[in-house]
């Protein structure tokens, strides 16, 4: 019997986990590594750090699964999205930290851009927002701030790629130079339309084109593993952004449906088939996944502070020891207090697009405590979440039946029925919360032949629970009232030129 081997490398975590034919986790490892913050605003982390905690964590999954790689099908790999590495091709080792995607060193490059006309032309070809969250502003400040890298880069001596180029660099041995339709749709690079790099927005950029990865399809067999990394060559054979992996992994494979997962950020998408629908609310259109010669799409919202804002409570302010004591805190108030926590520690994301807003706590008092904070915090994850799903009810001209979701903060019932509660609508969560690697997995498991096709992979979704609204509707609108009075005192708080911007 074979299983399937999904990377999924995090913001926060790298984990590997091994998947039966059935869907279910057989074995499963993850590691933290590093974040740097060398300036405010600025994330960074060390890509040989990434890299050695990803391979780490894959072959002791394998091992906690009582297997060899021997009996690995194939490795499918999901990752972070717009995080940015820059290497040496010879060396393969990295010129800088890779920047994060939460990093916002370039918001005045990209404003320079929109006061310079060019936000249309980038929302049309890319389904973007000009917006320091993309990869392509980050290489190019690579370019601009490392001594001779940008000749070298024109020499053709250096290398591009998001998390998944760097992940299969490593693992084929420098070999293969590459990345999925759904990276590549994340870098402000790519013509979606067209499904290829784009030389007017390369040249906008100033990114030589020789920097940039080969595009390749979301389920396919791109090579083996190199030699003496892992005891037998092991197919690499589907790639996958970690919120489109989620979406397939949901099996949300008809126009219509959508999830959110709600990890170190939150993303909520929908699919729309075949077509690109443009957003009139400040949401993405991004690609889904490419399967074949056939191209998915999807609308796209995307929080950037979620689960980081719980971490924020217990590294930052140090009244939770744990993630998993949140809830119980929360839990011991009937309310938050009027209190209300907007989470933009890295600006805000759709609908809002404030490069500049920044976290904000409203409503305190003498008589607000720990929990009232801690509640506040899970509500202002949900309140962005009911942003989002406002904006693309409007974009899809229907209203959504569920979301179902997924991610680590997804397993937070308090967290869930309150999003409930402002969605008005349920919201169900599967048996697997890991759907981003699942996602990963079905995809390579499709190229190799593992599961015959996507109807067979929805097959393997379960229901978990329903969370219906309980919550009356009036106090939910008063509640969303509150959430935008709040809103507004944390836009624009930075100043541009400023070092916190």
């Amino acid at each position: 019997m074979k299983f399937i081997l999904a990377l999924d490398q995090g913001t926060t975590s790298s984990r590997a986990m091994v998947f039966d034919r059935a869907g279910t986790i057989r074995g499963m490892a993850q590691r933290e590594f590093r974040q740097f913050f060398p300036q405010p605003g600025w994330v960074e982390q060390d890509g040989n750090e990434i890299w050695a905690s990803q391979v780490g964590v894959a072959m002791e999954a394998v091992t906690r699964a009582g297997l060899t790689m021997a009996d690995i099908a194939a490795i499918g790999i999901t990752n972070q999205r717009e995080t940015t590495l820059l290497w040496d091709r010879q060396t393969g080792k990295p010129l800088h930290n890779a920047i994060v995607w939460q990093d916002r060193r370039t918001a005045a490059a990209c404003d320079r851009l929109k006061e310079a006309g060019r936000e249309p032309l980038f929302r049309e070809r890319t389904g973007l927002v000009l917006d320091a969250y993309f990869s392509g502003t980050k290489l190019a400040w690579l370019l601009d701030n490392i001594p001779g890298a940008r000749e070298r880069a024109e020499a053709g001596e250096l290398a591009f790629g998001t998390v998944d180029s760097w992940l299969v660099w490593n693992l084929t041995g420098g070999r293969r130079h590459l990345t999925d339709v759904s990276n590549a749709s994340r870098t402000l690079m790519f013509d979606i339309h067209r499904g290829c790099w784009d030389g007017e927005l390369l040249e906008l950029l100033g990114i030589p084109a020789n920097l940039l990865p080969e595009v390749v399809g979301s389920s396919e067999v791109y090579g083996e593993t190199t030699p003496g990394l892992f005891a037998v060559p092991v197919p690499i054979a589907g790639i996958a952004g970690d919120q489109q992996a989620a979406l397939f992994g949901q099996a949300c494979t008809r126009p219509g449906m959508a999830k959110n997962t709600y990890g170190t950020g939150c993303f909520m998408l929908m699919q729309t088939g075949a077509t690109a629908v443009p957003s009139r609310n400040n949401l993405l259109t991004t690609v889904a996944w490419r399967i074949g010669d056939r191209t998915d799409y999807a609308l796209e919202g995307s929080v950037f502070i979620a689960g980081a804002a719980v971490q924020w409570l217990r590294d930052g302010l140090g009244i939770i020891r744990s993630a998993a004591e949140v809830e119980p805190l929360a839990a011991s108030v009937p309310d938050s207090g009027g209190v209300y926590l907007v989470p933009a520690f890295a600006g805000l994301g759709a609908p809002h697009w404030d490069q500049y807003a920044r976290g904000t706590m409203v409503g305190i008092t003498r008589g607000t405590t720990a929990a009232h904070i801690a509640r506040a915090t899970l509500e202002g994850i949900a309140f962005q979440v009911a942003d989002l799903l406002q904006a693309m009810e409007d974009d899809a001209g229907l209203p959504l039946a569920e979301l179902r979701v997924d991610g680590g903060a997804a397993g937070n019932d308090l967290l869930m029925q309150f999003q409930a509660d402002l969605l008005r609508v349920p919201v169900t969560r599967p048996t697997v919360h890991e759907t981003t690697a699942l996602g990963a997995a079905c995809l390579a498991g499709l190229a190799v032949g593992y599961w015959k096709d996507q109807a067979e992979i929805a097959t393997h979704w379960q229901l978990d629970r329903t969370f219906a609204p309980t919550l009356p509707a009036e106090r939910a609108a008063e509640l969303r009232a509150g959430w935008s009075r709040a809103l507004e005192r944390a836009k624009g708080w930075a100043v541009p030129g400023e070092p916190s911007s």
